[in-house]
């Protein structure tokens, strides 16, 4: 179920939020656990079973961990932690991968397993590892209720596509929360300004790369629009995911942590990922970078720890080598700025143009659906190939779509939002709220189905 959906906005969260409000606070996690679960199977009927296996598993994990007086003991159960959920992640994410991999390396002819990929197996396994590993840690208890637990993993708002919420920042409100009028306010209007971010404009940016895609007249200037929008695009569709998350969160007392801040002002590839997607690096850092020993070892091992976690950052995204080479890609370009300070020296002018130069086409790299199709894809970009610097085509898409594109561009900027707030809890926010929605449901009923991006991570 899509939270830019006719049936979630007017029938599902209505229902949903009607029932919880009215149930005993004793009953609300039991409320949301089963309605999470009901969400989860609409789309995944029969992979909805892998994540309550998953709940169960790491479930009783916690407990074991918790209950060791031995640290070995402990380290077993975290073992066992970290093994289930990459095993289940691995196997279904990378198993077809892997033999396509070995069939085009040694030769062989093995048959793809092909199997399903769960929705969000991704970001509910990172959840569900960061609870096992902090309780190790001993930054929090071991969860003994298992509707407290469950709840937490399968939370609906931040289920499918993040953002990656720890249970440390949710613990005390697993307990004990509460929804006053202000924060339903706040949730409500967060949730529909990421609806308008995703239906206004990601879809209409979806639009336009799809029509790029069929394109049989490409240009330079066709290539070079194509990689703004979908970096426009992405930013759109999954800051407004982000945001619906964190605004339904709110409604139903939780705070989820934030996702994104406006990653297209940077002026460096680190600053950038300080800004994008901000709780999936803050937990490749805390996870993997750091326990690795992060910077504080030798050159040899730093490099090791930045190119490891690069390329898990990019197999995270995707079981495909433009993944890879797209994390590979980041790797290169922060190591870059180390080595070279003389980068930072430049003007801010020429250090933001280089950041989103670079961010677009990796983003041109990230959505190729072959290494042939990328190599294509950034050679048309720079004329290779005889391609025309523009044609008729081009400029009929450029006219067409040029509003939407204006309005991205202008949204992506910090400026709106301090324009926005000006108006915070006055007489007009209803009103605008209001027309959002209006917008939205007109938009949807007349449109197509226009999945997230990020449902496939």
């Amino acid at each position: 179920m899509l939270f830019s959906s006719i049936e979630f906005l007017f029938y599902f969260l209505p229902a949903v939020m009607i029932v919880y409000f009215v149930l005993p606070t004793k009953a609300r996690n039991l409320w949301l656990l089963l309605v999470s679960l009901f969400f989860y199977a609409w789309g995944e009927p029969r992979l909805v079973v892998l994540m309550v296996v998953s709940i169960a598993l790491h479930y009783g994990w916690g407990l074991a961990i918790g209950a060791s007086k031995s640290q070995k003991m402990r380290k077993l159960f975290l073992i066992c932690s970290l093994v289930t959920g990459l095993g289940m992640l691995g196997y279904y994410k990378y198993a077809d991968f892997a033999v396509e991999n070995v069939n085009a390396i040694f030769g062989t002819a093995f048959p793809l397993p092909k199997i399903a990929l769960p929705i969000g197996i991704s970001f509910y396994t990172f959840q569900i590892l960061s609870y096992t590993i902090d309780v190790y840690r001993g930054r929090v208890e071991a969860q003994k209720n298992p509707i407290d637990f469950g709840c937490y993993v399968s939370l609906f708002p931040q289920l499918i596509a993040g953002p990656i919420v720890r249970y440390i920042d949710v613990d005390r409100e697993l307990k004990n929360r509460s929804t006053g009028m202000e924060d339903f306010r706040l949730g409500l209007r967060r949730f529909l300004m990421g609806l308008g971010k995703k239906v206004l404009i990601a879809n209409q940016l979806g639009a336009f790369v799809e029509v790029f895609r069929s394109s049989g007249e490409k240009s330079v200037l066709f290539y070079w629009l194509y990689a703004l929008v979908f970096s426009l695009h992405i930013y759109f569709d999954f800051s407004g995911y982000s945001d619906m998350a964190i605004g339904l969160g709110r409604i139903f007392g939780f705070h989820f942590p934030e996702n994104f801040n406006y990653p297209y002002v940077s002026k460096s590839i680190q600053e950038f990922w300080r800004r994008w997607h901000m709780t999936l690096g803050g937990w490749f850092r805390d996870y993997l970078y750091i326990p690795l020993g992060g910077s504080r070892v030798g050159k040899a091992k730093w490099l090791r720890n930045v190119l490891f976690v690069w390329l898990f950052t990019g197999l995270w995204h995707g079981a495909a080598w433009n993944f890879v080479l797209w994390g590979l890609m980041f790797a290169a370009l922060l190591l870059i700025e180390k080595w070279v300070p003389a980068i930072q020296k430049l003007p801010g002018f020429l250090r933001h143009g280089y950041v989103l130069l670079a961010v677009g086409i990796s983003f041109v790299l990230f959505n190729a659906a072959s290494l042939s199709q990328a190599a294509s894809d950034i050679g048309g970009m720079f004329g290779f190939g005889h391609v025309p610097l523009v044609t008729a085509e081009t400029l009929y898409y450029l006219r067409s779509y040029a509003g939407v594109i204006i309005v991205s561009i202008v949204g992506a900027l910090p400026f709106v939002k301090t324009w926005a707030l000006r108006f915070d809890g006055k007489w007009i926010e209803p009103v605008v709220m209001a027309a959002l929605l209006l917008l939205c449901t007109a938009s949807l009923v007349d449109g197509s189905f226009n999945p997230f991006l990020y449902f496939r991570f």
